[in-house]
């Protein structure tokens, strides 16, 4: 795990965080049926993280290059409204979504893995790489995740962010208090 030094100063300013898919919340891998049909794997450890994101106030959204209706569906499951699809260009779609939430750069944190999500991650204020990335997002990164994207990699950002901003504790605290 890498973590830079303003990584947690950078960490508490954060609002929005948006996710790659493929390679992110996926392991990368892309598996098709006989009729042609596209299946993703999702880990249930992200989509935790994403919902508990969202109970302490974290907004999110996606932003991918790929067309898929396994992402509408597994956005849709989390709660996830601003999604961003076939984005090839991303530094336009960027732009849109800070727009949209009304933030600026240093309010954003980006979920990466491959190069083509370098012209957003270096201008979001937080740069968070999954475990697997490729080295020239690891090397621009200001916190690397212990695991693979797919595998758990985005609950660790979440809980990073969460944590540095405070909220870590009572989230922890809401599922550990026996009622009475």
């Amino acid at each position: 795990m890498k973590i830079s030094e303003d990584a947690y100063e950078r960490a508490k300013k954060i609002r929005l965080v948006i996710f790659d898919v493929d390679g992110v919340l996926t392991d990368g891998g892309i598996y098709i049926g006989e009729s042609g049909e596209l299946f993703k794997s999702f880990h249930c450890h992200d989509g935790f993280g994403i919902t508990v994101a969202h109970r302490a106030g974290l907004q999110t959204a996606i932003l991918t290059g790929r067309q898929s209706i396994c992402t509408i569906n597994r956005a849709k499951d989390l709660g996830i409204t601003a999604v961003k699809q076939g984005q090839m260009n991303k530094r336009g779609a960027y732009k849109e979504l800070k727009t949209e939430f009304a933030l600026r750069d240093e309010e954003i944190a980006y979920v990466a893995d491959d190069v083509i999500d370098l012209p957003v991650f270096v201008q979001v204020g937080f740069r968070a790489a999954v475990g697997d990335a490729k080295i020239e997002v690891k090397e621009r990164a200001h916190f690397v995740a212990e695991n693979c994207g797919g595998r758990g990699a985005v609950r660790e950002v979440l809980e990073f962010i969460l944590k540095a901003q405070g909220k870590w504790s009572k989230i922890i605290e809401e599922y550990t208090t026996i009622e009475g």
